[in-house]
């Protein structure tokens, strides 16, 4: 649900940036139309020109950073929109200015065009606290101090709607300052420098700390150099300069990292799906039983693992688990379960004896503090009899031939691997006939959610698995299809990890 709130907040941002520019763009195409537009606008046709180009310029940035992820990602984007509308409100102010019985029209402009000030620097500060990071006491005091001030500053300005305390605009539509205008910059002021300080101050690279000071030092250069003379337009066309550098330079560096990330993590699935057994038939040679699995991450990497192995040559082993927590840590512990798991049971012993020699193991060296739920069975191929425990994970689902359905099996569980050493656990047998299955899954599959926070549930699965009779690769199918109809477009947040075996039993030839 929150992702697609963001996703339909972003493409507001995107229309509206658009639309400022077409606006602004038909106002100058509509004020060449009329000789007396012209001559009245003549002394702002600079400042016009520049709120046109930038308005473009900002909806081509705001659609360049559209899809970008990260940390201070957001206020950049408002960034990008605060300067849209800084030039919506500067041109539309040019272009009321000197109409008839518009004063209260410029004067709403010229407040927006303020207030919106304030936010910009709020939103500037919130952008390289973010990418840059702060610290230090300085960075504590401005964190609570910052909001405080623009609250204070956004009082004084919506104090000039009732009373002249730093600007009026009169009846003619010309602006005139108060005695006491300086107090709109106090905030803007203190700000800036206690940003700057905190810029300088930061770790980050040089060429990102220049990058960020370019918002505050291009337009403090262009009012040195001009003094106003072309308004509020040049000097938010230096913030929109200022914020082309950054994107340039702070995004690029960040998507060189991102890059780097997300080589190393594509390295880590490609190391994570070779260790899980992915070929299929698994053992073409073998008639008696057919199986098939799958696992798909949540993220690049995941903590869920299936196994399956010969034991010896009338032995099957088969695992399933789900690691507590997700991506790379995950990965690594999950890798380490696998193999202790595995090389616990191809010693031949039962299978409760696999959880408690694997659980002691994962203690013994468990800094990180994770677990894993693990439910293992060996069959007996001869003889279909299945020796299996489980380690707090979820319920098997056994399908009967004769009575043509699955039904979850509601066996006894122990601790999780990796909670606690010296931890029993139990075995208990299946009798598996000609024809019978299992399916084992990880709670990613009925703990599925779909936008309107519900699960799939078990119940749905059971459902899904009772489709029609089916060999184990499209139960597997069926059920993952029935999943993806139910969730939709929702994001998930677990890994889904299937496993199903059907008994064949020994042919008679």
């Amino acid at each position: 649900m929150l992702k697609k709130i963001k996703k339909q907040t972003v493409l507001i941002g995107l229309i509206f940036t658009i639309g400022v520019a077409v606006l602004l763009f038909f106002l100058v195409c509509v004020g060449y139309a009329d000789s007396q537009t012209v001559a009245r606008m003549q002394p702002y046709m600079f400042d016009f020109g520049m709120d046109v180009m930038g308005s473009f310029v900002c909806a081509a940035l705001f659609f360049g950073c559209m899809k970008q992820e990260g940390e201070g990602t957001r206020a950049f984007r408002t960034l990008v929109f605060l300067v849209s509308s800084g030039f919506a409100a500067n041109a539309l102010m040019y272009y009321t200015i000197g109409v008839p019985d518009s004063a209260k029209l410029t004067f709403a402009l010229c407040l927006a065009s303020k207030l919106i000030d304030l936010v910009m620097i709020f939103f500037f500060y919130n952008y390289v606290r973010e990418t840059l990071g702060f610290k230090g006491k300085l960075a504590e005091l401005a964190q609570k101090g910052v909001p405080i001030l623009m609250v204070l500053q956004t009082v004084v300005l919506l104090s000039n709607v009732f009373v002249p305390v730093t600007f009026f605009v009169d009846a003619s539509g010309a602006y005139h300052a108060t005695d006491a205008s300086a107090a709109e910059d106090i905030y803007l002021i203190v700000v800036s420098i206690v940003t700057a300080i905190l810029i300088v101050r930061s770790e980050s690279p040089r060429n990102q700390k220049a990058a960020a000071l370019t918002f505050i030092l291009l337009p403090l250069a262009d009012y040195a150099l001009v003094m106003g003379t072309f308004g509020n337009a040049s000097q938010y066309g230096m913030v929109l300069m200022s914020l082309v550098i950054m994107y340039c330079i702070i995004f690029n560096d960040k998507n060189s990292k991102l890059a780097a990330t997300q080589t190393e993590l594509n390295m880590a699935t490609e190391i994570q799906a070779s260790m899980l057994p992915s070929i299929f038939p698994a053992f073409p040679n073998r008639p008696e039983f057919d199986l098939y699995a799958s696992m798909d991450p949540a993220k690049e990497v995941g903590g869920d693992f299936y196994d399956f192995f010969m034991i010896d040559d009338d032995h099957l082993g088969i695992v399933i688990a789900d690691v507590s927590g997700k991506g790379v840590p995950a990965a690594l512990f999950m890798m380490i379960s696998k193999t202790i798991v595995q090389n616990y049971a191809m010693m031949g012993i039962s299978a409760s004896e696999v959880l408690a020699r694997a659980n002691d193991s994962l203690c013994a060296q468990n800094k990180m503090e994770m677990f894993v739920t693990v439910w293992i069975g060996i069959l007996e191929i001869s003889t279909g009899k299945m020796n299996c425990s489980s380690a707090g994970h979820e319920y098997p689902a056994i399908y009967r031939k004769q009575e043509g359905r699955f039904d979850l099996f509601k066996d006894k569980h122990g601790f999780v691997l990796g909670g606690m050493d010296g931890m029993p656990y139990r075995d208990y047998e299946l009798e598996l006939g000609v024809g019978d299955k299992i399916f084992v899954y990880t709670d990613g599959v009925p703990e599925a959610t779909n936008d309107n926070n519900e699960m799939f549930g078990t119940d749905r699965m059971i459902e899904a698995l009772n489709t029609r009779q089916a060999n184990p690769t499209e139960i597997l199918g069926m059920v993952r299809e029935s999943v993806d109809v139910f969730v939709g477009g929702a994001e998930q947040f677990d890994d889904l990890t299937m496993v199903c075996i059907e008994y064949r039993g020994i042919s008679e030839g």
